[in-house]
C-alpha cells in the first residue's frame, strides 16, 4: 500500500516563498501523475498543480499560474511545489495526491487514488 508525505510548509510573510515535498513511499509512483490541492478553513478542497508521470505535462490553476511550479524526480519518487510570491489567500493545508492517468479530470479530487495527510501553509495579511 502506498503512503504519501508532505514537508515544506509553515508561516511565511506575503511575498516569500516555500517549497513544498511530497515523498513516496511503500510503492512507486513513478508511473503515476500527481497533484497538489489545498483546502482553507470552511472551503472545499481546490485543485493547484498536476504534473505528469514524466514530468513534461503540467495543469496549474489560474490562481497560481505564473507563481507555483510543480516538479518531479522519479528517482527520489519526491514531487514538489516551489511557491513564489505568497498571498495571505494562499493559506490552506496542502495536499499532494497521486492518479493512475493524466488528464483535465485530474482537477477533480475524486480522480486521486492516494492522498497524503497535509502540510500547512500560512501567509499572514
Amino acid at each position: 500500500q502506498g503512503q504519501l508525505v508532505e514537508s515544506g510548509g509553515g508561516l511565511v510573510q506575503a511575498g516569500g516563498s516555500l517549497r513544498l515535498s511530497c515523498a513516496a513511499s511503500g510503492r512507486t509512483f513513478s508511473t503515476y501523475a500527481m497533484g497538489w490541492f489545498r483546502q482553507a478553513p470552511g472551503k472545499e478542497r481546490e485543485f493547484v498543480a498536476a504534473i505528469s508521470w514524466r514530468g513534461g505535462r503540467t495543469y496549474y490553476a489560474d490562481s497560481v499560474k505564473g507563481r507555483f511550479t510543480i516538479s518531479r524526480d522519479n528517482a527520489e519518487n519526491t514531487v514538489y511545489l516551489q511557491m513564489n510570491s505568497l498571498k495571505p489567500e494562499d493559506t490552506a493545508v496542502y495536499y499532494c495526491a497521486a492518479a493512475d492517468s493524466f488528464g483535465p479530470q485530474l482537477l477533480v479530487p475524486t480522480s486521486y487514488d492516494y492522498w497524503g495527510q497535509g502540510t500547512q501553509v500560512t501567509v499572514p495579511s
